[in-house]
């Protein structure tokens, strides 16, 4: 159930990120307006970063494991 979790944080920060990027590209928001959601993106790009690099721990993890289980398999 956890994996789940994680997929839908990861696509909830993927949808703000891109919700934000469309707001700056308009040019009729304030600079601070513009600054403040620029901080957000900053901090929703790092947790992301974070969710992608766990999933290629993982993917690494069940990879070394297959081999393990593939060099068992021919002795």
């Amino acid at each position: 159930m956890a994996k789940k979790k994680n997929k839908s944080n990861f696509e909830q920060v993927l949808a703000r990120l891109e919700e934000i990027s469309r707001i700056l590209e308009e040019d009729d928001i304030e600079l601070e307006e513009a600054i403040t959601l620029f901080e957000e993106g900053v901090k929703l790009s790092k947790s992301s970063l974070k969710l992608l690099q766990e999933a290629e721990l993982k993917i690494t993890e069940l990879k070394t494991e297959l081999g393990k289980l593939t060099n068992a398999e021919e002795d």
